[in-house]
């Protein structure tokens, strides 16, 4: 069986006693960073095979991966933190696997979307995940149109390379009042949430070089 397993995102103790058990009897670990899998499995201390499983050699190790399972294998599928597929590797993989049946469970954990939802004041009823925006900036603002009309909370990520670019995009396109929700690196030991304009979070990133990963919720009012 394929099992696609949720990891922290942060504070490695947020990891599910499920998950701890499911890697203790895998026979392997498909993972997008094995140095930070190798990390977290050495905190717990799991000693288990890890194979380097990414975006640039996903397809070519699925043939692989797919006889494994056949063989009667179990193996478990983790992204650098969250859940797999999720903006990270594994789609393809689990594509394959739905084609052939063979089976999969998710076991579910950690998620930097929820979490993020679950601590902001802006209206969350209805929501929609845009994953990274694109690196295009004229493609970016031609997504954003049309989301604005949508009258749901936008959930995205954003790397510290590139959200000052984006908040000037989001800025561009819903103006500069617009309140916007920015979390950066949740549970770790520097996490840190605003609440304020667009005009504000673009200053104040722009003053204070971003570090971490992100995740951003706008609610525009279409």
């Amino acid at each position: 069986m394929l099992y696609a397993v949720a990891t922290p995102i942060g504070n490695l103790e947020d990891i599910t006693l499920r998950a701890l058990s499911i890697f203790k009897i895998a026979d392997l670990v498909l993972a997008e960073d094995t140095r930070k899998t190798g990390f977290l499995l050495k905190y717990f201390k799991i000693k288990k095979k890890l194979v380097s499983f990414y975006e640039h050699n996903e397809v070519r190790k699925i043939p692989v991966i797919i006889q494994k399972l056949k063989q009667g294998q179990d193996i478990v599928l983790v992204s650098s933190a969250g859940t797999p597929s999720i903006s990270d590797p594994g789609y393809k993989l689990i594509r394959e696997c739905r084609i052939l049946n063979i089976p999969i469970t998710s076991l579910p954990g950690p998620s930097s979307i929820v979490n993020a939802l679950s601590v902001t004041s802006l209206p969350h009823e209805k929501f929609a995940f845009l994953g990274y925006l694109p690196r295009k900036s004229n493609a970016c603002k031609i997504l954003l149109e049309k989301c604005k009309k949508w009258d749901l909370a936008l959930v995205f990520f954003e790397s510290p390379y590139r959200v000052v670019k984006s908040l000037n995009i989001l800025q561009e396109v819903f103006g500069p009042d617009e309140k916007i929700a920015v979390f950066r690196e949740m549970t770790k030991k520097f996490e840190e949430t605003l609440e304020c304009s667009l005009k504000e979070a673009l200053s104040y990133f722009t003053i204070k070089s971003p570090k971490g990963e992100f995740t951003l919720i706008i609610r525009p009012i279409g």
